[in-house]
């Protein structure tokens, strides 16, 4: 992957998640900037992976430590990259950037938030759906509560 400045050209969308009853339930976090919901979400720093990325990632945002248990999702999105960082960030040719998905099990009931969100709650796969923001997180909760609710969790990072 490229790099410009320190930030690697991808994304990356983090949902946590933990087992509540018989089911279980995703943290959505409320942007202050624009006041959507959506998972945990930034970008690539100086060469790291995006599993590295989101874990630290969902260190900064949501206090979640760098050795809970991440989970690769299949799902991929790809975003304007002015959409991203507000300009063309690696040269006029790169119009897009990839977003890679992961899931992380979380078991205290409570996230520390960063200064970029207002607020988090924990939401059903129906609430969550209906809560967020963009198709592609709505895609990567989908497949996320499938694999749990199905034990496909073969892909664990």
């Amino acid at each position: 992957m490229t790099n410009i400045g320190g930030r690697a050209a991808f994304q990356i969308l983090v949902f946590p998640f933990r087992r509540d009853g018989e089911g279980f339930t995703y943290a959505l976090l409320r942007r202050e900037d624009a006041g959507y919901w959506q998972g945990v979400a930034g970008g690539g720093e100086d060469g790291e992976s995006p599993l590295d990325a989101a874990r630290r990632e969902a260190g900064e945002e949501a206090g979640i430590t760098a050795g809970a248990e991440f989970i690769a999702l299949d799902a991929r999105a790809t975003l304007p990259v002015v959409a991203v960082t507000g300009e063309f960030t690696w040269g006029p040719e790169v119009l897009v950037i990839p977003e890679y998905a992961f899931g992380v099990r979380v078991d205290g009931p409570e996230l520390t938030l960063s200064h970029e969100h207002l607020e988090y709650g924990w939401f059903s796969l129906e609430a969550a759906s209906e809560a967020v923001q963009w198709d592609s997180n709505r895609t990567v909760l989908w497949e996320l509560d499938h694999r749990l609710r199905h034990g496909l969790l073969a892909r664990s990072a």
